[in-house]
C-alpha cells in the first residue's frame, strides 16, 4: 500500500505588464493630462517648436507612452482645440441671457470670454487662435461648427441690445471688431497688473458699446 502525497497547486503566474501601457482606469486621466500639458506647451513654445519629448517630459512618462492615447502630435492639437471650444460653448450657454437685461448679458459674455482667454489654467483657446493654420480642412469643419454655435449666442444678445436702443448702430463688422479686440488681450494682459478680469470686462463693454456704464 502506497501513501498518496497531497496535491499541491501551482502558484498563479503573474504576467508582466507591458511597458508604457496605462493601467485600467487611468487612461482617461492620462489623456486629459496630455491635452492640458500640451496646450500649455503649445501656448508658450508654439506648436512647431514643441517636441514629442517635451510633451512626455511635461507629463512625466516615457517618450513613446503617449502613443497609446494619440497617434501624432497633430491629433493632440486638434483635441486641444475641440475641447477648448466645447468648454467655452458650455460656459456661455450656461449664462441665462434671457433673464438679464441686454447690457448685463453682454457683460457676462465678455467676462466669460476674457476668463477663458486669460485665466492661468486656460490655454485651449489661445492655442486655437494662434495655431489655426496647422489644422486640416476636414478638422476645421468640426471646430467651426462649435464656433458658429458660440457666436450665435453673442448675435442673439447683440440683436437684443439693438432692439433696446443700447447699441444704436451695430454693423455686420462689429462682432469681428469686438472679438478681435477681446482676443488680442491674450497678448498684453498680465495678471497682477492692477486690473482684474471683471474690471477689464467693464472697460471692454464701455469700448464696445461706445457709451459709459448705466
Amino acid at each position: 500500500m502506497t501513501t498518496r502525497q497531497p496535491e499541491t497547486k501551482a502558484a498563479p503566474q503573474t504576467l508582466p505588464k507591458k511597458r508604457g501601457r496605462p493601467a485600467q482606469g487611468e487612461g482617461d486621466g492620462r489623456r486629459q493630462e496630455l491635452i492640458e500639458k500640451s496646450a500649455l506647451l503649445f501656448r508658450t513654445k508654439g506648436y512647431d517648436n514643441t517636441t514629442v519629448r517635451d510633451i512626455a517630459a511635461a507629463v512625466g512618462i516615457q517618450a513613446g507612452s503617449w502613443f497609446y492615447h494619440f497617434k501624432t502630435k497633430h491629433e493632440i492639437l486638434v483635441a486641444i482645440m475641440e475641447q477648448g471650444m466645447r468648454k467655452s460653448l458650455a460656459d456661455i450657454e450656461a449664462i441665462a441671457i434671457h433673464t438679464l437685461p441686454p447690457r448685463a448679458a453682454l457683460q457676462r459674455l465678455v467676462e466669460v470670454h476674457l476668463h477663458t482667454l486669460l485665466a492661468p489654467d486656460h490655454d485651449f483657446i489661445p492655442v486655437l487662435l494662434y495655431e489655426w493654420r496647422s489644422v486640416e480642412p476636414g478638422e476645421r469643419a468640426r471646430i467651426i461648427a462649435l464656433k458658429d454655435r458660440y457666436e450665435a449666442v453673442w448675435d442673439e444678445v447683440i440683436q437684443a441690445l439693438h432692439a433696446s436702443g443700447a447699441w444704436n448702430m451695430p454693423t455686420r463688422f462689429d462682432r469681428l471688431f469686438m472679438f478681435g479686440a477681446l482676443n488680442w488681450t491674450a497678448q498684453w494682459y498680465r495678471r497682477g497688473a492692477g486690473i482684474s478680469i471683471e474690471e477689464l470686462a467693464q472697460q471692454a463693454l464701455q469700448f464696445i458699446l461706445r457709451t459709459p456704464p448705466d
